[in-house]
């Protein structure tokens, strides 16, 4: 695929990851629960996914391929993305969705860097470099800026 293209679709990802935190954080304080907004959430990710996985999968994967997975793989990633998604819910409404946003992008970001330099949860491996520590001073800079009032 064209790096322009990919880029632009992490970019539409990024504005919809805000729209349904801001929807969701509604939610939460519509129900007076964040984590029943959660539920809410991952209830009807769970099936848009399986209808657009039921349409779209080509190959469904063996029994031996899926004996293979390591067993923490089933859950580990949806136990993180409820308590980061609960949280977003959590925080969204108490900080604002500027701020709730630019933190936990510096969150993910500077996470990211520093896995990505030691090759953490299988990533490639992608030195810390200069440019890369500018770039995290950078967002920090901006979410100061962010705050100003």
């Amino acid at each position: 695929m064209n790096h322009l293209f990919l880029i632009t679709l992490a970019f539409i990802g990024g504005v919809f990851l805000a729209m349904q935190g801001a929807l969701n954080a509604h939610l939460g304080v519509l129900l007076k629960n964040p984590l029943l907004a959660s539920v809410v959430a991952f209830f009807f990710s769970t099936l848009f996914a399986l209808v657009v996985a039921a349409v779209s999968v080509e190959q469904v994967p063996s029994w031996a391929g899926l004996a293979q997975i390591p067993w923490y793989m089933w859950f580990a990633g949806g136990l993180f993305s409820v308590m980061g998604i609960s949280l977003y819910y959590y925080t969204i409404p108490k900080l604002g969705i500027s701020t709730m946003i630019s933190f936990g992008l510096c969150g993910q970001l500077i996470f990211s860097v520093i896995a990505g330099h030691f090759g953490w949860l299988n990533l490639p491996t992608e030195p810390i470099t200069i440019k890369r520590i500018i770039g995290v001073i950078s967002m920090i800079i901006g979410i100061v800026l962010i705050q100003l009032k």
